[in-house]
């Protein structure tokens, strides 16, 4: 099937209509309110940023999902950035390792590269390689969650002499990783070359944009031989604001876009909701921009809402999860299935890709057997 989800960036911004900021505090336990609503209110994922800098808090995205790991049930877990840049490839391997078996398979990642510049070399790196160390790291930590004994040799990291991660993946199935990039053709062919998914964060930009984006990955998907483009593994992110009477919801919405730290002091409310994902209205007016992805981007596996940033009180916030909830996902599920080819997959989980491994190892089986 496919999901439906929130993801967070985690800034502490100021309420402009009160003036009021959160304490880290307030913004880290508002942030694990958000995700045990999202479960309460039958979606499908939550996913946190990470973010090393003010006026962010998720840092730490393993501490935060293996806490909401242990307060949910059914929630898939995610990151909507693990920076494969600036973190290490084999603490990474470890960490969310680690976070597969205690969440039960419940966790995969969306990989990307950061775009703050000073984040860098705080971790000793420099952003101009920061395409080359995406494409370096990822390679080993690909190797890492797959072979039991790793020797490697790279020009960002010390080499590794017969390394084994730990724990190794639950099941021996890796977490699922999607490639993040809103404007990099290079992360779309990374994704691609090794048949892993690609979420293009789809909130700042017109849709002509994400379409080329994604036909590229769809295209690439299939030049490297996991299947036919339509068949790739694409989710798209979104904003939606709303109210019952859309005027309402512009009024209420509009002090906290205006100042907002992603996009404040820039377009116009109106120019933003005309020319990008963008959507500040009823529960209508998002199922209805929401379907039209679909005709730039195809059938795809994956939709996350930003609902909780710009200083937004985290009640409204709520309010926001329970609209999807009850209103706005139940119909965007029965429409995004009409229609939907039965050759395109769904939504990658731990238990669909052990099934596929186990399917895999059978059919291996039965030709050594015949042969």
């Amino acid at each position: 099937m496919m999901q439906f989800g929130i993801f967070s960036v985690g800034d502490v911004t100021p309420d402009p209509t009160t003036g009021r900021t959160p304490t880290e505090r307030e913004r880290i336990k508002a942030m694990v309110a958000i995700a045990l609503k999202a479960e309460e209110a039958g979606l499908d994922v939550f996913a946190t940023g990470e973010h090393h800098n003010p006026p962010f808090v998720p840092s730490s995205p393993t501490t935060m999902l293996g806490y909401v790991a242990a307060r949910t049930e059914r929630l898939v877990l995610s990151t909507a950035t693990t920076l494969i840049t600036t973190n290490d490839p084999v603490k990474i391997a470890e960490d969310y390792a680690m976070l597969q078996h205690l969440a039960d398979g419940r966790v995969d990642l969306m990989m990307g590269r950061g775009n703050t510049g000073p984040v860098y070399p705080w971790f000793g790196q420099d952003i101009r390689q920061g395409i080359n160390l995406a494409v370096e790291n990822y390679a080993l930590l690909h190797r890492l969650w797959r072979e039991d004994v790793v020797n490697w040799e790279g020009k960002f990291r010390t080499p590794l002499q017969g390394f084994t991660s730990t724990p190794r993946p639950m099941d021996g199935i890796p977490p699922f990783v999607w490639h993040g990039s809103i404007r990099s053709p290079e992360i779309a062919e990374q994704a691609a070359y090794y048949g892993d998914g690609f979420f293009h964060n789809n909130i700042f930009w017109p849709a002509d944009h994400t379409k080329r984006m994604v036909e590229l990955y769809r295209t690439r998907y299939a030049h490297y031989g996991h299947g036919t483009p339509e068949q790739a593994i694409v989710g798209l992110g979104g904003q939606v604001f709303m109210r019952r009477n859309s005027q309402d919801a512009v009024r209420e919405f509009r002090p906290y876009f205006d100042v907002a730290p992603v996009y404040g002091h820039g377009p116009s409310l109106e120019d933003f909701t005309d020319q990008t994902p963008l959507t500040v209205g009823t529960p209508e007016q998002v199922i209805e921009k929401t379907l039209a992805f679909r005709d730039y981007a195809g059938d795809y596996q994956r939709q996350l809402f930003l609902v909780d940033h710009a200083g937004l009180p985290l009640k409204t916030v709520l309010e926001q999860i329970d609209m999807l909830g009850e209103e706005v996902v139940p119909v965007l599920r029965a429409e995004f299935a009409k229609g939907r080819p039965a050759d395109v997959p769904d939504a990658p989980t731990h238990q669909s890709l052990l099934a596929a491994e186990d399917a895999t190892r059978e059919k291996d089986a039965e030709e050594v057997r015949t042969a």
